[in-house]
């Protein structure tokens, strides 16, 4: 393989999210509109959840969990204080994006924190920016267009910052429940599909944070199947093979809201797969249980809860990452293979 050229600032942070190994093991706390949600159903009928609880449950979870951890992934709204909680040499991601999406308009379209940049978010402690993106393959080319043009500018402003992106492309369709059979079945070549879309060098995305391509669900033969088959374990297998393959650089999959017990199958199916992922962005699946011990007990028992059973399922996850995930670099043809300019 020829030799690839990546700046200093690029190849920086990239390093500075992953392990001596060249492996991705981050934690997620992005999480906002749904947090808070959360925490205020797990109060009840008539519970709310205020700033300040968003503040402490994000200090809670990154004040354990980067100890095992490369990198924490947090928002700039209410993740700020976190940093200072962090492990030393832990990681920063910071995302971009607005919570959620206006669900009055068609397209689930992306927006920006209207008060931060890409050099505000860099001067604020990110080592890399991360943006979330719904994305359908097959939808209205107008939708897709606006789409593509928004991750240009995002990507353009990112090589001008020398800062790396991370895009975290996720597949939906309007006309389908994400949880159904059907969904299943298109999903593998759906995000395939956005894996090939958004690795062309003309949108800048140095990482890509993916999905796994199916419903662990769904798969037969698994521990995780529940009862209705849209593919074999072999076929889910040739699936992880093929995303893979849509794509020559690096990824990282995402939980997805999946418990800590099925992402890790999930991980287990795509090493033996020989699927070539560089680690993970975990988020509801290590902490998410310790919502309700929160809303309902407090601080102080929700940092109990994550010292015994967070780090129980981070540390079993990156037990799972040091069987299977291949460094960042693998991508291309090793580290040695990398030469940094600038």
């Amino acid at each position: 393989m020829a030799k690839v050229t990546m700046t200093k600032g690029k190849f920086n942070g990239i390093s500075a999210c992953a392990d001596q190994n060249g492996v991705i093991a981050a934690a997620a706390m992005d999480q906002r509109g749904s947090l808070q949600e959360s925490i205020a159903k797990a109060r009840g009928a008539n519970g709310t959840a205020t700033e300040e609880d968003m503040v402490k449950f994000k200090n809670a979870v990154t004040q354990v969990l980067t100890r095992y951890a490369s990198a924490i992934l947090l928002d700039p709204e209410y993740g700020l204080e976190a940093l200072k909680y962090r492990a030393p040499d832990t990681g920063v991601l910071l995302a971009y994006e607005k919570t959620g999406y206006d669900v009055t308009i068609k397209g689930r379209m992306p927006d920006l924190l209207s008060e931060w940049s890409v050099r505000r978010l860099v001067e604020a402690g990110a080592d890399v920016i991360k943006l979330l993106l719904y994305y359908n393959p097959g939808d209205d080319p107008q939708i897709n267009t606006v789409k593509q043009a928004f991750i240009e500018r995002l990507g353009a402003e990112c090589t001008a910052l020398d800062v790396p992106f991370f895009l975290e492309a996720i597949y939906y369709d309007e006309d389908l429940d994400s949880k159904s059979l059907e969904f299943a079945r298109r999903k593998p070549e759906n995000v395939a599909r956005y894996m090939v879309e958004f690795s062309k060098p003309r949108y800048g995305v140095d990482v890509l944070k993916v999905e796994v391509p199916v419903n662990m669900a769904f798969v037969s033969g698994t521990r995780a199947f529940g009862g209705t088959a849209a593919y074999t374990r072999l076929e889910a297998m040739q699936h992880f093979r093929d995303a893979a393959g849509a794509t020559g650089k690096p990824f990282i999959y995402l939980s997805a809201g999946v418990s800590d017990e099925v992402f890790r199958e999930t991980l287990e199916l795509a090493a033996e797969a020989g699927t070539r992922f560089s680690g993970v962005l975990c988020g509801r699946a290590t902490w998410q249980d310790g919502i309700s011990v929160y809303a309902t007990q407090g601080y102080e028992a929700l940092l109990a809860w994550l010292e015994e059973r967070g780090v129980q399922n981070i540390q079993a996850l990156n037990q799972v990452l040091a069987l299977g995930a291949k460094p960042w670099w693998s991508a291309y043809g090793g580290k040695d293979n990398i030469q940094v300019v600038g």
